[in-house]
């Protein structure tokens, strides 16, 4: 029952449910872009010529090489490509950039290990208890 009740707990972690609706999202999404590229797009393309992208192929022997869906396939990865990097990849990095922590100051005080004051790094000498102090690394 131990690894039951594991495998449930690690199916119901937020990161899982969160990846898988993430993959069946991008499936959609890509089903959407491949449809807008070959229905829409590459007519536009071939308006100046005659030309369908979908025809276009060379033969060699008995293999037929689809250029022309080649070239849809590589106009729609590149229209995934820009809308990710424009509604996905520049807004974490603009948030990133945002709420990243500061880089803290340098130190330029130490603690005196006899009276716990606050002296400068470069002292020799506790201003407060006039203790000697080793020089600071």
């Amino acid at each position: 029952m131990a690894i039951i009740k594991e495998f449930r707990e690690f199916i119901l972690r937020g990161n899982v449910i969160d990846l898988g609706v993430g993959i069946v999202i991008g499936a959609a999404f890509t089903a959407v872009v491949t449809a807008f590229v070959k229905d829409i797009i590459t007519p536009l393309l071939s308006i100046p010529g005659t030309t369908n992208f979908s025809d276009i192929y060379f033969q060699v022997g008995g293999a037929r090489f689809l250029v022309g869906d080649f070239i849809n396939a590589l106009v729609s990865f590149l229209l995934i490509a820009l809308v990710i990097f424009f509604f996905v990849v520049r807004p974490v990095n603009t948030l990133m950039r945002r709420f990243k922590p500061a880089t803290p100051e340098p130190e330029t005080t130490r603690e005196c290990p006899y009276c716990v004051s606050k002296v400068p790094l470069k002292a020799s000498r506790c201003a407060f208890c006039t203790s000697e102090l080793a020089q600071a690394a």
